[in-house]
């Protein structure tokens, strides 16, 4: 499973750089669009709705929703990204909220109507507000498309700096009840992985040596975000007993296993990155 795992990653990875680095924003905000409605398609069965017929129409909503923000957007002057910096900003609230919920681990779990109005609900409110803050972090000048890779570098070496540092030092539970394998030191190595990657990545990007510690600790509450984000999906997947989201990534499991950090981490980053103006 882990050399599936790795031939996996060593092929998607690639794709993901060039995509981000190559792609105009346009383009990339229309494939990611994609991807993050594949994850939330995934999520809806974590929701328990089974019906294919009321998932598609769930998918169908959200398509709109995105669509009219891309459509509200437009101006004769050439547009404004207004609502998708206020869509952020609400974004960086629902994983506040969802922080709190993680403490409170029987919430929503009744397999009743209301459950899933709350899961539904917080589907949206994943998936739209990271994908508007993707597409504020590619726009921005100068430099967006990298500053973009490195706030995903950021999510994806911390989460394999906390892997290997549970799995070598590990000793005390983060949250056994939600995902029992992550630990406080794994968590601690991924802060560190993190920053420093974080750290090399504004140099990357075009920061000034002055600009490095602010990028230091966006990269710290982005890393925070992503590790909430992984533990709330984690919490939905116990709620209905499942391991995976999906099956459709040999080795990975689903979509949304792969992108759970990222739809956190992202509202956190844009957020971040345009209040200290680096």
């Amino acid at each position: 499973m882990t050399k599936v795992r790795t031939l996996a990653a060593l092929i998607m990875t690639p794709l993901a750089i060039a995509a981000i680095l190559l792609l105009p924003t346009p383009w990339l905000v229309a494939l990611t669009a994609v991807v993050f409605l594949a994850g939330l398609w995934e999520w809806f069965r974590l929701a328990e709705i089974d019906d294919t017929l009321s998932r598609t129409v769930l998918l169908l909503v959200n398509l709109l929703l995105m669509v009219a923000l891309v459509w509200a957007s437009r101006s004769s002057s050439g547009g404004s990204l207004v609502l998708f910096q206020l869509a952020t900003v609400v974004g960086v609230i629902w994983w506040l909220l969802a922080a709190m919920w993680l403490k409170h681990y029987a919430f929503a779990s009744d397999h009743d109507t209301h459950a899933r109005m709350f899961k539904l609900a917080a589907g949206t409110l994943a998936v739209v507000p990271a994908w508007c803050a993707l597409a504020l972090i590619h726009a921005a000048q100068p430099n967006g498309h990298r500053w973009l890779l490195v706030a995903l570098v950021i999510v994806w070496v911390a989460d394999s700096g906390a892997y290997f540092v549970g799995r070598r030092f590990g000793k005390h539970k983060l949250s056994p009840r939600i995902s029992p394998n992550k630990t406080v030191e794994g968590l601690l190595g991924g802060l560190v992985a993190g920053i420093a990657v974080g750290v090399l990545g504004g140099m990357f990007a075009g920061a000034d040596t002055g600009q490095l510690p602010l990028v230091a600790a966006v990269a710290l509450l982005t890393v925070g975000a992503s590790v909430i984000g992984d533990l709330y999906e984690s919490l939905l997947k116990r709620h209905v007993g499942v391991k995976d989201s999906g099956n459709v990534i040999p080795g990975h499991g689903g979509i949304l296993d792969r992108i759970d950090g990222v739809l956190a981490a992202l509202p956190v980053f844009a957020l971040g990155k345009a209040w200290l103006g680096f």
